[in-house]
């Protein structure tokens, strides 16, 4: 065969290369993030605020998957996310401890808080501390609803238990909706029950429960949020450097500045409280 008729089969085949290249699937996974975060930052409208605009920015498409803290780790360990924004502190120690992800970063924080019907069974309103408040709960016997879910809030409030030195599981009086904070907030304003929930979300939906908060303000309620890249190293698949895009883009000051009006307008004040660079010492404080 001449040279000329190699030629004129080469060009459209080396054409025809480069367009299945174009549209191939791992041109369109480099364009796309997958989020792993938790309900909270779903629920109180936060993520309405920022994805567009990081999408708008960096180019990206971003998926999110809003679960508890827990489910979004999960996530990250099997290589199902590229990065999560979660609230589940020592979880995510045990996350970066088996090298599952790289770069954990301060974002955000705000509280946790205890609520309830306003008739307040239990007559917790205005207890020194939020164990006092779940023993009350559990010697009453009052309705109590937990995620039940392996969330960062379902996280706290087992260590609140645990530091009442009660253990609900299988009470009657102790019911798991296996939710996110948004409908599990709506069960105990149907049932008149309490439950543990992030200020912001409760702040979001406060309008519609009929719910009150009736403990509050001490430390062991402070809910921090970090970002964290999940590994490359580990999944090829990982779209690493969209991950570390997103994470610099929620410690940007831009960002953190918007973090830290947002809901103030509505709410009287913000739903969280941006953190990045500080010190997790200082957080809070």
């Amino acid at each position: 065969m001449s040279i000329s008729k190699l030629r004129s089969l080469f060009t459209p085949l080396f054409a025809l290369l480069l367009l299945s290249l174009a549209v191939s699937p791992v041109g369109a996974a480099s364009r796309n993030l997958i989020l792993a975060t938790t309900t909270s930052t779903q629920d109180s409208g936060l993520l309405d605020l920022l994805i567009p605009l990081f999408e708008k920015e960096s180019g990206l498409l971003v998926k999110t998957i809003a679960v508890g803290s827990g489910q979004a780790m999960k996530m990250g360990e099997k290589g199902e996310a590229d990065v999560l924004l979660v609230h589940s502190p020592e979880a995510e120690k045990k996350f970066m401890t088996g090298e599952f992800g790289v770069n954990r970063r301060l974002v955000m924080h705000n509280d946790f808080i205890l609520v309830g019907p306003s008739a307040d069974q239990a007559k917790i309103k205005g207890a020194k501390s939020s164990t006092t408040a779940f023993k009350q709960i559990a010697a009453t016997g009052t309705l109590f609803l937990s995620r039940g879910d392996n969330s960062g809030t379902h996280a706290k409030e087992k260590g609140i238990w645990k530091a009442a030195g009660t253990n609900p599981e299988g009470e009657k009086w102790y019911q798991q909706t296996g939710l996110g904070m948004g409908p599990t907030l709506n069960v105990a304003a149907e049932k008149k029950g309490y439950t543990l929930t992030d200020r912001g979300t409760y702040l979001a939906m406060k309008k519609n429960l009929g719910l009150e908060i009736l403990v509050e303000g001490e430390p062991l309620l402070l809910n921090v949020y970090h970002v964290i890249e999940v590994n490359p190293a580990k999944w090829p698949k990982v779209n690493g450097g969209a991950a570390k895009s997103f994470a610099d883009f929620m410690v940007s000051r831009k960002v953190q500045e918007l973090i830290g009006r947002f809901g103030a307008d509505k709410y009287g004040s913000p739903l969280f409280f941006p953190d990045a660079g500080k010190k997790p010492e200082t957080v809070g404080l």
